[in-house]
């Protein structure tokens, strides 16, 4: 019986620390894409500090990443940035790898 406790244990942990490194991942995805985003839409400095932040802070309105995509676009749209839904589709994709790989290498 010990034995299956001591799975469960370990399943438990394990799926606490594979879901706060996802949470990590995401968190840093958004920065550096706010940081993107920041730079195609003229901010520099503190602005592009604070606009990344607030890339971040952006999805924590709902489960998923449609809440970060919706935000940027909306202000490439405002901005008049020339971006489509696919390639800010795939920066996010692009920006969660980098994200992943410097997680790890910390």
């Amino acid at each position: 019986m010990s034995n299956m406790k001591d799975r469960e244990n370990a399943f438990e942990n394990k799926f606490a620390h594979d879901e706060e490194l996802k949470f990590k991942a995401e968190a840093r995805r958004n920065k550096l894409l706010g940081l993107w985003a920041a730079e195609l839409l003229g901010k520099t400095g503190e602005e592009a500090e604070a606009y990344a932040k607030s890339v971040v802070m952006a999805d924590f309105e709902e489960v998923g990443d449609e809440d970060v995509f919706r935000k940027v676009r909306a202000d490439f749209d405002d901005g008049g940035v020339n971006q489509s839904d696919h390639q800010l589709r795939r920066k996010m994709d692009e920006l969660l790898a980098v994200a992943v790989e410097q997680i790890q290498a910390s």
